[in-house]
């Protein structure tokens, strides 16, 4: 022992369990613990002070005043969203994040705590990175969260810069959620602005943002004016959409499963083009208002998914909350693609029309183009059989006093008229220099009303000449000039017999008897079946303006009667 401590004399304790045995021998364990009760034996709390001993040479202690520390507004608001997340028992669980409820208790976390700091700004001079799986504002520490929160003040102004891509990732994550958006058109222009801009510093958000996109259209699809084809057209999207491309357009998606291909008409031109499309989509928006009204679904009606259904959630690989109660409802995107909403739940598969649908489209869309060809005075008329339809839908309506063709033939008509109306401009200077020559004309009159020797009465004021209109036609520029009726419906067909040749007319004749040999004749002399049929087509296009076969190679019924008189 050192000498320094060799005087120093220490009062002998007793230590409570550590008793020997009889034999001398140390306690065992067990007993050593039955011995040591904290209840009821002294124990002993040591605390060692590492403050230099107090009057001891240059460690003298001198008397401070304890300044009151300076108050952290943002530090308090970042305390105060962090309190949302001490509801919720797994949200610091980072170790499990990927279990599912876990995941969606981090969905919801990261949405209310969006909402609360949605309208925070920031200008913090330091800078701090952040790189996170899944990030949101819970994981970041102060310094991190300042950083976010002023490079996305500087966002939302329109001066997107470069940053970790965790923090873009994150402000990707409220734009899908429509957390500090006006509405969720509002969130698609801030989010297809944003990717323009910033996949320029990292590519990497292009295979998230492209998904996304498309999953926004299907989420928010009832709270967005246009379809997903409209928007990849208008954003140059359609590079990354090459599937996608003319297939969510309801025009060509109902072309493509119709009995009739309105495309192939002889009416349907570069010209017409835009009318038609335009006028297929009015009386089809039409007819499910009206339907709705009714109680019967139109898109159920028409598609139907196929056995394999699977299960679909928006946004995957986001931190996303499905915050909004969605309507039962069906989006088919393209002929592979219906995504379906039953009670706020979403699922996918693939789209199968049945033969009466597309019987049900191929009237609607003929229906429609006679319509239109009478009130655009074409010089070729078009019926449409709504006899050869079966499909419960046209039933549905019967029982709900309802007629399919007045439906059709009352909005092509307010369609056509709202197309055509006049429409009246008027110019605030010629509307001034009409003012000016009344007031002149005016004087003119008082000054040669004094100039008479008779008792001077009043001259009425001349009224303003009205103003010259400006008349322009909303479609004036898809309006084409067509002829006016030129030939009976007699002579059209007269004139489409004269073109046809002998193997037109067997094969036509062949068609009325079932088409059963319809191939075979066409082997026999050497020509492709499709080629024969396009022959025969083209030809009734030129004399009565419309196709006789579909591409089932059937006559369509409209014309039955008149190709039996051809064939005599």
């Amino acid at each position: 022992m050192d000498g320094t401590n060799s005087n120093r004399k220490y009062e002998a304790f007793k230590i409570p369990g550590r008793q020997q045995n009889e034999d001398g021998s140390p306690p065992s364990p067990a007993k050593a613990s039955e011995g040591a009760s904290l209840e009821a034996d002294a124990f002993y709390e040591i605390e060692y002070d590492s403050c230099p001993i107090p009057g001891v040479g240059k460690f003298v202690l001198k008397p401070q005043k304890i300044e009151t520390a300076e108050t952290d507004e943002i530090r308090v608001l970042f305390g105060k969203m962090r309190d949302i997340a001490r509801e919720h028992r797994s949200a610091l669980n980072y170790s499990r994040f990927f279990d599912r409820r876990v995941h969606y208790e981090n969905t919801l976390i990261f949405y209310k705590q969006g909402l609360f700091m949605k309208d925070f700004t920031d200008d913090y001079e330091g800078s701090a990175p952040f790189s996170q799986y899944f990030p949101y504002y819970q994981m970041m520490g102060y310094e991190q969260l300042r950083t976010y929160f002023t490079w996305r003040t500087r966002v939302r102004e329109g001066k997107v810069s470069d940053t970790s891509l965790s923090y873009a990732f994150l402000y990707i994550y409220e734009l899908l959620n429509n957390i500090g958006v006006k509405d969720p058109q509002d969130g698609l222009d801030k989010l297809t602005a944003f990717w323009d801009a910033f996949r320029g510093y990292h590519k990497a958000i292009d295979k998230y943002v492209v998904r996304w996109l498309k999953d926004y259209h299907i989420y928010y699809q009832h709270q967005l004016p246009r379809f997903f084809q409209k928007f990849v057209e208008q954003n140059r999207l359609t590079e990354y959409y090459p599937p996608m491309t003319n297939s969510d357009d309801p025009f060509e998606l109902f072309c493509g499963i119709s009995s009739y291909d309105i495309r192939k008409s002889a009416f349907f031109t570069d010209e017409t083009s835009k009318l038609v499309t335009e006028c297929f989509c009015f009386v089809l928006d039409r007819l499910r208002q009206i339907l709705s009204g009714k109680g019967i679904p139109f898109d159920e009606s028409v598609f139907q998914p196929s056995q394999k259904i699977s299960e679909w959630k928006p946004f995957r690989d986001a931190l996303f909350y499905n915050w909004i109660k969605q309507p039962d409802r069906r989006i088919v995107l393209s002929k592979n693609e219906i995504y379906i909403c039953k009670q706020n739940k979403w699922e996918f598969s693939t789209v199968i029309t049945s033969p009466g649908g597309r019987q049900l489209i191929g009237y609607i869309m003929k229906q429609m183009e006679a319509d239109l060809r009478k009130a655009v005075k074409y010089k070729y008329k078009l019926t449409a059989n709504l006899s050869a339809v079966q499909h419960e839908l046209s039933h549905s309506l019967e029982a709900a006093g309802l007629s399919l063709k007045e439906i059709i033939s009352s909005a092509v008509a307010e369609f056509y008229r709202e197309a055509t109306k006049t429409v009246v401009r008027v110019d605030p200077r010629a509307l001034s220099a009409i003012r000016e020559e009344a007031l002149i004309t005016q004087q003119r009159l008082i000054v040669e009303e004094q100039e008479e020797p008779v008792v001077p009465v009043p001259a009425p004021q001349a009224a303003p000449t009205p103003p010259v209109p400006q008349v322009s036609l909303l479609l004036s520029e898809a309006m084409p000039p067509f002829p006016p009726p030129s030939a009976s419906d007699a002579d059209v067909w007269e004139k489409l017999k004269a073109s046809l040749s002998e193997t037109d007319l067997t094969a036509l004749s062949i068609i009325l008897d079932g088409g059963t040999s319809l191939r075979q004749f066409a082997d026999e002399r050497g020509m492709m079946l499709e080629v024969l049929v396009d022959g025969i087509n083209e030809k009734a296009m030129d004399a009565i303006g419309d196709s006789l076969i579909d591409d089932e190679f059937v006559l369509y019924e409209d014309y039955i009667n008149q190709v039996k008189e051809l064939v005599k």
